[in-house]
């Protein structure tokens, strides 16, 4: 990391979730020379800065004044900004702040030679029927389910027709979970809700199946991977020459019922689970399977990750949740 001592790294989104734990990983490998971009606004997003250290912290609509004449202070962009609600139904918002926004920072990354790295995500591949691989020939054919993987899927097409899917990183982020997560509401991990479940009224709820001939309920399955595994994974991009898309998972499946009887194991309570209908507003738009095709990202020799479901989850559970610590 000695290459980046005398130059910036960009982080959009830097106060969320992957955003605020990416920064603590560089911090504790000595990395200070961090420009931090977001909006804080009135949330809670600013206390998962607490602690952290970086050169300075930018609105996300001041970012590209900011960069002008800056170009030769800046090594890396690692663009993690965008709304991520699923449920987001303003199509022309996120077209903006998810789709525009990372053309218009890619064209400058591009144009000043600086390595890009971006959030993808797993909502671009629909309901997994055409699978989940990083194949770029098969960007094409992805459906997904809502605005919010649509607006990362036109990024990731735009990025092919221009012919420069080998000048950047995407990352396919698949189901995330861990510390830093208290401010994101309904689009947190259910496990920010099955703790106070299970220590105020001793049990759990999940989503009854919506496809039952395909699933039990509580058996829908999931690509489960520990945040702090993944900055670890997306890190490595600063370093290393690869190019395109990869997907960032465990690239094995895991259940909601698994997820439940760990945060038992961890909270040391006996197992109680009920199974009550879906929203209306998720049916249709909710992924019952994903799990990446990880043989793309193995082949380039990457960082594998190295918690299994159970210990991630007790890690986040003891250590996170029930005192209510930041990362």
């Amino acid at each position: 990391m000695k290459f980046y001592e005398d130059r910036t790294i960009v982080i959009t989104g830097a106060a969320g979730f992957i955003g605020s734990c990416l920064i603590r990983h560089l911090n504790d490998l000595g990395i200070y020379n961090l420009v931090i971009v977001d909006n804080l606004g009135s949330s809670e997003k600013w206390k998962n800065l607490v602690k952290k250290r970086f050169l300075e912290c930018i609105h996300k609509d001041q970012l590209f004044s900011w960069l002008q004449e800056r170009e030769n202070q800046i090594e890396a962009f690692i663009h993690l900004g965008a709304c991520s609600s699923t449920t987001e139904t303003n199509a022309n918002y996120l077209l903006e702040n998810n789709t525009h926004y990372s053309m218009r920072l890619a064209e400058y990354a591009l144009t000043h030679g600086h390595r890009f790295i971006y959030a993808s995500s797993a909502a671009t591949y629909g309901d997994g029927a055409l699978g989940f691989s990083d194949d770029h020939a098969l960007l094409e054919q992805f459906e997904p389910m809502n605005m919010y993987g649509y607006s990362k899927h036109l990024f990731d097409l735009w990025l092919k027709e221009q012919k420069v899917l080998d000048k950047v990183v995407g990352l396919k982020y698949f189901n995330v979970f861990g510390p830093n997560e208290y401010h994101k509401g309904r689009m947190a991990s259910v496990l920010l809700k099955m703790v106070p479940d299970v220590l105020q009224k001793g049990e759990i709820r999940l989503f009854k199946s919506t496809e039952p001939l395909k699933f039990g309920d509580g058996n829908q399955v999931r690509d489960f991977i520990y945040v702090k595994d993944v900055v670890k994974m997306t890190e490595q991009f600063l370093t290393n020459d690869a190019r395109g898309i990869f997907n960032i998972g465990m690239g094995t499946p895991g259940t909601w019922n698994q997820i439940a009887k760990a945060v038992f194991k961890a909270l040391e309570r006996p197992e109680k689970i009920e199974y009550i209908d879906m929203p209306t507003d998720l049916v249709g738009k909710y992924q019952n399977y994903t799990c990446a095709d990880m043989n793309k990202y193995k082949q380039a020799g990457l960082v594998m990750p190295t918690y299994s479901l159970e210990t991630a989850v007790v890690d986040y559970v003891r250590n996170y949740l029930v005192p209510h610590k930041y990362w």
